[in-house]
């Protein structure tokens, strides 16, 4: 079975100088907005940890938790917590 990827691309109008500086600062823009929207939409839930790993191109979920720690965002939750008490509480039984 094939599954076919449709992609969108987008295109952003900068000034020459914001560009300019941003590229100075950050070196490769596209690559730098691609990563704000992974962030962005993992923060406000609209991205999941899989679907960021596609978006960056990781190969696996473990640099998405390493992507997800260097800029500060969590990536083990409070549900995630519970189903860990949960696994221990089964286990000391």
């Amino acid at each position: 079975m094939r599954v076919e990827v449709l992609m969108m691309q987008v295109a952003i109008d900068l000034p020459d100088h914001i560009a300019q500086r941003l590229q100075q600062t950050w070196g490769d823009i596209p690559c730098r907005v691609i990563e704000s929207i992974a962030l962005e939409g993992y923060r406000s839930g609209a991205l999941n940890e899989s679907e960021v790993r596609q978006l960056l191109g990781f190969a696996t979920r473990y640099e998405v938790h390493g992507f997800l720690k260097a800029h500060g965002v969590s990536f083990y939750t409070s549900e995630d917590l519970e189903n860990d008490l949960s696994t221990l509480d089964e286990l000391n039984r």
